[in-house]
Order: structure tokens, then C-alpha cells, then sequence
């Protein structure tokens, strides 16, 4: 199975789990999986059916956006880590 792991602000929705083993054969699919089994989490990480835009997905140390999206195909013995983007802050 595939691993994804958790960021620790999104933990509160996977039951503090720092990370969860999904089923898919995509990048896609194995967020659906996850998103299946926690589905407070997929507001987070989805605005319809496309990632957010400050939501990053990492296979391995690739960002799978310069890879081929979502549909980025993935052993099953993948590792993802979901990484969102922190902006704000002041000068």
C-alpha cells in the first residue's frame, strides 16, 4: 500500500494520524482514497475536482504538478506527501 503523509494542521481530520496507507494506482485515486475514508479532510485538500492552489503534492521529492497531475501513476509501495503552501505573514 501506499503512504501519504499528513501535515500536522490536517492530522485533526485523520485522527492525528501522521500518516495513512491508501489504496490507487494514481495520485488521484489514492487521495480519493484517503478523502473517502476522512472526508473532512477533502475541503482542504479539493476545490471540486482539482487540487487546491495551495496544496502540494510531493511523490517522493516531486512535486506532482511537474509531473503528470493527478493522474501521476504510483507503485504501490508509493510514498506522497501532501504539503500546503503558508503565505502571510508582515515585513
Amino acid at each position: 500500500m501506499a503512504t501519504i503523509k499528513i501535515p500536522t494542521p490536517l492530522r485533526v481530520y485523520t485522527g492525528s494520524q501522521p500518516q495513512v496507507n491508501v489504496n490507487g494506482v494514481t495520485v488521484g485515486a489514492a487521495l480519493e482514497d484517503l478523502t473517502a475514508r476522512y472526508p473532512e479532510l477533502r475541503p482542504h485538500l479539493f476545490n471540486g475536482g482539482e487540487l487546491r492552489n495551495f496544496v502540494n503534492v510531493f511523490l517522493d521529492d516531486e512535486d506532482v504538478r511537474f509531473l503528470d497531475g493527478l493522474n501521476t501513476e504510483i507503485e504501490a509501495d508509493a510514498n506522497l506527501r501532501i504539503i500546503p503552501s503558508i503565505a502571510g505573514g508582515s515585513w
